[in-house]
């Protein structure tokens, strides 16, 4: 089922010829759908400045996850076949998961979750859960739109478990024609796995060509064997 497109936004973002030499590019605005969204197209993303104020971030250092580029250690491929992953099973449990307030450098905001799960109900949002029997112990969310999927968070109470959902996502947008995997900021987590910086300037080049293809979501039969 296609995805529900929300009301326009209000608010007017920046061409990226205005942006400021800074990850920062803009603050204010609101957490509506029809923002976030529009601010996703342009290449911007969300989060909260420590005073709490709504910022809106484009890395000068921006980092994608190659899909052909994707390391898996044997420990994480045994991790693989040791747990059950699904897809869009349960994203209110990843997203409380992932917002967890004593995670350290948490970021997440009561507001910021809500506007994440509301997404989710409109098929923008989609999360992947790992499972030990019955027992969520990780999983990562973000937002897709065309071929372009925007990793927002990812969390574990088990031993490689939000890598084991990086995993099948990456499989996930490869075979069924993603085109681009933004993982935002490179973290030493993110490199080991495979991730690399390209800077703001490729990812913008890049970003309207994934947005233009199909989305892999669409018509999911999680039924056919996915994960």
């Amino acid at each position: 089922m296609p995805a529900i497109e929300p009301e326009p936004t209000r608010f007017r973002f920046p061409s990226a010829s205005e942006w400021p030499e800074d990850d920062l590019v803009a603050i204010g605005a609101d957490l509506e759908p029809g923002t976030i969204l529009a601010a996703y197209r342009r290449g911007l993303f969300p989060m909260p400045l420590q005073d709490g104020t709504l910022g809106w971030w484009s890395p000068l250092d921006r980092a994608i996850l190659p899909f052909s580029e994707l390391r898996i250690s044997r420990s994480l491929a045994r991790s693989c076949r040791r747990f059950t992953v699904s897809v869009d099973a349960d994203a209110n449990g990843v997203i409380e998961g992932c917002a967890d307030p004593s995670r350290p450098h948490g970021w997440i905001t009561p507001a910021m979750r809500d506007a994440y799960v509301r997404l989710h109900r409109l098929g923008w949002v989609h999360s992947f859960e790992v499972w030990d029997d019955d027992e969520l112990v990780g999983g990562l969310y973000g937002v897709a739109i065309g071929g372009l999927f925007c990793g927002e968070s990812m969390f574990h109470r088990s031993r490689d478990a939000s890598k084991v959902a990086l995993v099948h996502l990456v499989s996930l947008l490869s075979e069924r024609g993603g085109v681009m995997l933004d993982i935002q900021w490179l973290t030493p987590h993110l490199e080991s796995l495979g991730g690399k910086v390209i800077g703001r300037d490729a990812y913008l080049e890049r970003l309207p060509q994934a947005l233009a293809v199909a989305d892999p979501f669409e018509d999911l039969d999680l039924d056919e064997g996915w994960p």
